[in-house]
């Protein structure tokens, strides 16, 4: 069983001040999350510096990822280590993830930037229905569109500083390794919770 946070940004994304060396200092000393998701604005950089950090650790693990800016909003697609092209729409970055095998995560959909119902339109693998900066109601439409959609729900937190790191996380069943938690979040074989205590079964 591996607990992700699917949703961190470093400071490769330009709005965040997460320095990828701390951040896999507080990966490392953290009771309870032991792998993480980088998905930076736009760019693939921040996984490639945190990589480069994470080889001094035993027992931790880090997913490739990017929060892609489309026309309609964000998406998150894990698994990659290239950049699709720029302009990119939602459709044709589904291609793009589908062409490599990656995961389409519909990250806060109904907060700012987020696809909101046009995520209905895509085939996407999975909802995050707990986000860490998003608000209670936000959340709760996310749930409700993944209960409509069938599709997995999957925590992140969105982290752009230290302190929102691994507030919550998903519970995966998979093998340590990047293809397995994939297929594992794309079955289902998933749960999220938060330190805070906020946790439910899909």
């Amino acid at each position: 069983m591996i607990r992700i946070d699917l949703h961190v940004h470093t400071v490769y994304s330009g709005d965040s001040n997460i320095n990828p060396k701390m951040l896999i200092e507080q990966l490392n000393v953290n009771p309870y999350v032991n792998a993480v998701a980088i998905t930076d604005h736009d760019t693939i950089e921040g996984y490639r510096q945190v990589t480069k950090f994470i080889k001094a650790y035993e027992g931790l693990l880090v997913l490739p990822g990017i929060e892609v800016s489309t026309f309609e909003g964000h998406i998150n697609v894990l698994g990659v280590e290239e950049m699709p092209r720029y302009p990119i729409n939602a459709e044709e970055l589904v291609d793009f993830a589908r062409e490599r095998q990656a995961l389409i995560i519909i990250p806060h959909p109904y907060r700012v930037c987020g696809l909101g119902d046009h995520a209905r339109k895509l085939n996407a693998d999975a909802i995050e229905t707990l986000n860490y900066r998003a608000t209670k109601i936000e959340n709760r439409l996310a749930e409700q569109l993944a209960r409509e959609l069938n599709l997995p729900g999957v925590a992140g937190t969105d982290a752009h500083r230290p302190n929102q790191l691994f507030r919550v996380y998903t519970e995966v069943n998979a093998d340590p390794d990047v293809d397995s938690i994939l297929k594992a979040i794309k079955n289902g074989d998933v749960r999220i919770g938060s330190l805070e205590g906020y946790e439910f079964k899909y």
